[in-house]
């Protein structure tokens, strides 16, 4: 699998400041992964990379859509994804990133990678209940859902029945009651 080298910032050479990088994440990046939940990915990465004198603060804003199916009718649909992470870089003695918002880098590194702070972002960004729109507003006609409705159980129906059905059994003890009078 080919490594991902445009993910990859090297921070010795740059100013002190506030530097952008922009990203445009499609099929490609999450085959890297080996991800494959996504039908089609469209998504823009702003990354606000600032370097300072002990230390790198990175801001991702991540925004675009996904073609994903439906938790429900298994239909494809684009769901809007935004999501921010924050990372703040240190330097230290060896290797950290056991807090999911600071990451610590041994004295002497030169380079930073964010591929899996973007592939996190995105895949944090979908919601965890995928559900289609048009299942949301009633406008989506589709065969899963008939079955689905044909197969949910009639409640409401079944006790409206139970409470005009009278047991017989009880009928045949308020005869009871009556013949004693």
């Amino acid at each position: 699998m080919k490594k991902l080298k445009e993910f990859t910032i090297p921070f010795v050479g740059l100013k002190i400041g506030r530097h952008h990088y922009d990203y445009h994440i499609d099929n490609t990046f999450f085959e890297y992964f080996e991800y494959e939940d996504f039908n089609d990915i469209d998504v823009k990465v702003d990354l606000t990379f600032e370097k300072k004198s002990t230390m790198l603060e990175l801001d991702f804003h991540v925004h675009g859509n996904i073609n994903i199916n439906c938790d429900v009718t298994n239909e494809p649909y684009d769901q809007p994804v935004e999501n921010n992470i924050s990372l703040v870089v240190k330097f230290g003695e060896e290797f950290n990133d056991e807090n999911e918002e600071l990451l610590i880098l041994p004295h002497g590194e030169y380079e930073i990678k964010v591929q899996q702070y973007i592939y996190e972002a995105i895949v944090l960004g979908i919601p965890i209940k995928r559900i289609h729109p048009g299942v949301e507003d009633g406008t989506l006609d589709s065969d899963i859902l008939d079955k689905l409705e044909e197969l949910q159980p009639k409640i409401g129906q079944e006790k409206e029945e139970e409470v005009n059905e009278v047991d017989p059994r009880w009928n045949k003890l308020k005869n009871l009651l009556n013949d004693k009078n």
